[in-house]
């Protein structure tokens, strides 16, 4: 694909904590790193919200976002995503609403369905019954497959781990005060459009417009892992959808096509518009990216149990590690689907990946346990992927639509 037009990269960044460190060593490397993503090309580094997790320090995008912005000078910076179901509209947009007002034309502000007392009772008590489905969520096709591009969609794993996890309970207590509940997804992508273009009124009438926040320059984008709510929900908004390949690998495709089936045009964004996600790790041979990749599935595995994600495992523990077929089966999908190589193998994949899901950006997201490896993986994918791309790599700026 040389001398093609290449869509634009993003980076996700975790924050994770690698094990023999700590937060703090975290932190500065998310630093260093987006400085060398600004400088490599890179259009956008958003940051993960997780809580609760020994080998993820990424609690707060927005305060992320805030610290990473003043050492940038270009980059976009975004949430992907804020976990919506224990926020409320008016906290998002006023936090947003004053990043963007120190640093206008930058900011992301992308919204999870997850989160929340409400939202996540749910969704376990559907994971505690074997093939159910979260709701608006299509049939899965039997088996894994490929498609026509060669991109590999893994069977649907089990999630009843998941179910019974204690940390997922206490997770929902800690974020969410006692009697509140968890806001309807779409009434609350209603109040933060509203919110931010002018339009809200209170319940009373009263016209309510925060300071900063209303008219803020804030790109906004929705986040799904499936066909359900929230891929409709974008489409009728016509708001911009991030599906995430590398973590749900298997329903992928039909989450991008949700979204395009519900799409209703607008004036700021005639067409949908789709980001996607992947797990890469890149070094100079395919040999040298599996050994810095070798941890990944011992971390994955402690997030499928319920457990959170541990910090991540040196090559010399991942060795050490005894799996048995059962954990096995439970990463499978993750690791099967990471991109791994060198430069040319990853670009490979992830042409693939851009083709099958017809995005028009990718994101990448990549742990590895040595800082300078990680690093060393962003370099050698821009210059690879850049190079001779007749695309700019800075992604396009569109104004917030409702």
């Amino acid at each position: 694909m040389s001398g093609n037009p290449r869509v634009p990269l993003g980076v996700l960044d975790l924050v994770p904590v690698v094990s023999g460190s700590d937060a703090s060593s975290a932190l500065a490397n998310t630093v260093d790193l987006a400085q060398r993503a600004e400088a490599l090309g890179y259009g956008r580094y958003w940051f993960a919200e997780h809580h609760l997790n020994p080998g993820v320090a990424g609690t707060s995008p927005a305060l992320l976002i805030a610290l990473v912005a003043e050492l940038t000078q270009r980059i976009r910076l975004g949430s992907g995503g804020v976990q919506s179901g224990h926020r409320t509209a008016l906290s998002v947009v006023e936090e947003f609403g004053l990043l963007a007002a120190r640093h206008p034309g930058r900011i992301d502000l992308g919204l999870g369905r997850s989160g929340g007392r409400d939202f996540l009772t749910k969704r376990l008590a559907g994971l505690s019954k074997e093939g159910q489905r979260p709701e608006g969520d299509r049939p899965p096709k039997p088996g894994a497959y490929r498609t026509d591009e060669g991109l590999l969609i893994p069977e649907r794993p089990s999630m009843r781990h998941l179910a019974g996890s204690p940390r997922l309970a206490a997770t929902a207590d800690l974020l969410q005060q006692p009697d509140a509940t968890t806001p309807e997804y779409d009434k609350l992508l209603d109040d933060i459009v509203g919110l931010l273009e002018g339009t809200y009124r209170a319940a009373n009438g009263v016209p309510t417009e925060p300071v900063p926040g209303t008219g803020a320059d804030v790109e906004l984008w929705v986040l799904g892992s499936s066909a359900g709510e929230s891929a409709a929900v974008a489409g009728r908004r016509a708001l911009r959808f991030a599906g995430n390949y590398h973590v749900s690998p298997a329903t992928v495709l039909e989450a991008v096509d949700a979204y395009r089936e519900a799409f209703v045009p607008s004036e700021a964004l005639p067409r949908p518009y789709v980001a996607v996600s992947a797990d890469v790790v890149v070094a100079e041979d395919d040999d040298t990216a599996a050994q810095l990749a070798s941890g990944y599935g011992l971390w994955v595995l402690g997030i499928r149990r319920g457990e959170g994600a541990r910090a991540f495992p040196s090559p010399a523990e991942s060795r050490a590690h005894r799996w048995s077929d059962e954990d096995r089966a439970l990463v499978k999908d993750r690791v099967d689907t990471q991109f791994v190589g060198g430069p040319a193998t990853v670009v490979a994949q992830l042409e693939q990946l851009q083709a099958a899901t017809e995005a028009d950006e990718l994101v990448v997201t990549t742990v590895t346990h040595d800082h300078e490896a990680r690093a060393r993986s962003f370099a050698l994918l821009a210059e690879a992927w850049f190079e001779g791309s007749t695309a700019s790599s800075a992604a396009p700026t569109v104004a917030v639509s409702g």
